[in-house]
């Protein structure tokens, strides 16, 4: 298999991340972000790769339901109230009364805030 075929790193946890592996997952791809899926019924999270959907898949392979899961931005440096960005392509569910990419539910926004400040972090600086 070549360099170009290997899937990219992404990492499920239900445990704080270390700020070691935070930082290569954030460089690994971004530089200055990380992508997050959250299941925020079973309060995990998958960390990296290019698109929230490739995490997303991790996750439904691992047991999670759709419904709970929710893609976000996170940017360390930026503090708590700036760190994440409830946007992804994932969350755009109809169905459920999200219309857009942009985590409409202020309950979903504010599970899927306090699962990255726990298992990711709080917008500290690397």
């Amino acid at each position: 298999m070549d360099a170009a075929s290997v899937p990219p790193e992404i990492l499920i946890t239900d445990v704080r991340v270390e700020p070691a592996r935070l930082r290569l997952l954030v460089e690994q791809w971004f530089g200055d972000m990380v992508k997050v899926v959250v299941d925020v019924g079973r309060r995990r999270a998958a960390l990296g790769g290019e698109l929230h959907a490739d995490a997303e898949a991790l996750l439904l392979a691992d047991g999670s339901r759709q419904v709970d899961l929710w893609g976000s931005n996170y940017y360390p440096g930026l503090g708590p109230a700036r760190c994440i960005e409830f946007t992804a392509l994932i969350n755009i569910r109809p169905a459920r009364g999200n219309r857009s990419m942009e985590i409409q539910d202020p309950v979903v926004r504010e599970a899927v805030r306090g699962i990255v400040h726990n298992l990711v972090g709080a917008g500290e600086p690397l």
